[in-house]
Protein backbone atom coordinates (compact mmCIF):
# COMPACT_ATOMS: atom_id res chain seq x y z
CA UNK A 1 0.00 0.00 0.00
CA UNK A 2 1.55 3.32 -0.61
CA UNK A 3 1.82 5.92 1.91
CA UNK A 4 1.57 9.79 1.62
CA UNK A 5 4.29 11.47 3.23
CA UNK A 6 4.04 15.44 3.80
CA UNK A 7 7.73 17.04 4.02
CA UNK A 8 8.11 20.54 5.89
CA UNK A 9 11.32 21.48 5.57
CA UNK A 10 12.52 25.74 4.46
CA UNK A 11 15.67 24.39 2.75
CA UNK A 12 14.43 23.49 -0.80
CA UNK A 13 17.04 20.92 -1.67
CA UNK A 14 16.66 18.79 1.59
CA UNK A 15 13.02 18.90 0.37
CA UNK A 16 13.85 17.90 -2.88
CA UNK A 17 16.09 15.08 -1.72
CA UNK A 18 13.98 13.46 0.74
CA UNK A 19 11.22 13.51 -1.99
CA UNK A 20 13.14 11.81 -4.60
CA UNK A 21 14.34 9.02 -2.08
CA UNK A 22 11.05 8.16 -0.91
CA UNK A 23 9.51 8.15 -4.16
CA UNK A 24 12.30 6.11 -5.81
CA UNK A 25 13.10 4.11 -2.58
CA UNK A 26 9.18 3.11 -1.44
CA UNK A 27 7.17 4.80 -4.52
CA UNK A 28 5.49 6.76 -1.81
CA UNK A 29 3.54 9.67 -2.49
CA UNK A 30 5.44 13.25 -1.10
CA UNK A 31 4.28 16.23 -0.67
CA UNK A 32 6.45 18.98 0.57
CA UNK A 33 6.16 22.37 2.08
CA UNK A 34 8.84 25.23 2.93
CA UNK A 35 7.19 26.46 6.15
CA UNK A 36 5.37 25.66 8.85
CA UNK A 37 2.27 27.23 7.84
CA UNK A 38 2.07 25.81 4.63
CA UNK A 39 2.78 22.28 6.38
CA UNK A 40 0.08 23.06 8.84
CA UNK A 41 -2.54 23.47 5.66
CA UNK A 42 -1.41 20.26 3.49
CA UNK A 43 -1.76 18.32 6.28
CA UNK A 44 -5.17 19.20 7.27
CA UNK A 45 -6.42 18.93 3.45
CA UNK A 46 -4.78 16.03 2.48
CA UNK A 47 -3.82 13.95 5.83
CA UNK A 48 -0.87 12.57 5.15
CA UNK A 49 0.16 9.39 6.61
CA UNK A 50 3.53 10.80 8.31
CA UNK A 51 4.66 13.86 8.59
CA UNK A 52 8.88 14.75 8.52
CA UNK A 53 9.13 18.03 10.31
CA UNK A 54 12.36 19.73 10.01
CA UNK A 55 13.11 21.65 13.56
CA UNK A 56 14.81 25.02 12.61
CA UNK A 57 12.45 27.08 10.13
CA UNK A 58 12.16 30.71 10.10
CA UNK A 59 8.86 32.33 11.36
CA UNK A 60 7.33 29.38 12.69
CA UNK A 61 9.68 26.88 13.49
CA UNK A 62 8.73 22.89 13.87
CA UNK A 63 8.47 22.98 17.68
CA UNK A 64 5.42 25.44 17.07
CA UNK A 65 4.40 24.41 14.30
CA UNK A 66 4.18 20.63 15.79
CA UNK A 67 1.87 22.27 18.43
CA UNK A 68 -0.52 23.49 16.18
CA UNK A 69 -1.07 20.00 14.39
CA UNK A 70 -1.34 18.25 17.73
CA UNK A 71 -3.83 21.30 19.07
CA UNK A 72 -5.88 20.87 15.88
CA UNK A 73 -8.71 17.46 15.63
CA UNK A 74 -7.72 17.56 11.82
CA UNK A 75 -4.09 16.28 11.95
CA UNK A 76 -3.63 15.32 15.61
CA UNK A 77 -3.23 11.89 14.87
CA UNK A 78 -0.74 12.34 12.44
CA UNK A 79 2.41 10.87 13.65
CA UNK A 80 5.69 13.17 13.27
CA UNK A 81 9.30 12.68 12.72
CA UNK A 82 11.48 15.42 13.47
CA UNK A 83 14.54 16.42 11.18
CA UNK A 84 17.10 18.32 12.89
CA UNK A 85 20.81 18.84 12.69
CA UNK A 86 20.78 19.64 16.18
CA UNK A 87 20.50 16.24 17.62
CA UNK A 88 23.80 13.88 18.35
CA UNK A 89 22.02 10.36 17.68
CA UNK A 90 18.86 10.26 15.13
CA UNK A 91 16.95 7.79 18.24
CA UNK A 92 17.09 10.72 21.04
CA UNK A 93 13.85 12.09 21.32
CA UNK A 94 14.62 15.19 23.72
CA UNK A 95 11.05 16.33 23.75
CA UNK A 96 8.98 13.77 25.36
CA UNK A 97 6.39 14.73 23.21
CA UNK A 98 4.19 11.86 22.23
CA UNK A 99 2.99 13.71 19.36
CA UNK A 100 6.69 12.84 17.64
CA UNK A 101 7.35 9.59 17.28
CA UNK A 102 10.90 9.78 16.50
CA UNK A 103 14.21 12.30 15.52
CA UNK A 104 15.95 11.98 12.78
CA UNK A 105 19.66 13.58 12.25
CA UNK A 106 20.31 15.52 9.41
CA UNK A 107 22.06 14.89 7.19
CA UNK A 108 20.48 11.90 6.38
CA UNK A 109 20.74 9.53 3.61
CA UNK A 110 17.62 10.00 1.16
CA UNK A 111 17.77 5.77 -0.25
CA UNK A 112 17.68 4.98 3.65
CA UNK A 113 15.03 7.36 4.41
CA UNK A 114 12.21 4.99 3.62
CA UNK A 115 13.37 2.32 5.33
CA UNK A 116 14.00 4.50 9.01
CA UNK A 117 10.55 5.65 8.33
CA UNK A 118 8.81 2.31 8.27
CA UNK A 119 11.14 1.27 11.31
CA UNK A 120 10.25 4.24 13.61
CA UNK A 121 6.59 3.91 12.19
CA UNK A 122 6.49 -0.03 12.52
CA UNK A 123 5.20 -0.28 8.93
CA UNK A 124 5.73 -3.74 7.76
Amino acid sequence: MSKHILIVDDEEDVRAIAKLGLEMGAGWTVLTASSGQEGLNLAATYQPDAILLDLMMPEMDGRATLQRLKANPQTRSIPVILVTAKVQQPDQNPFEDPGIVAVFAKPFRPLKLAEQIREALGWE
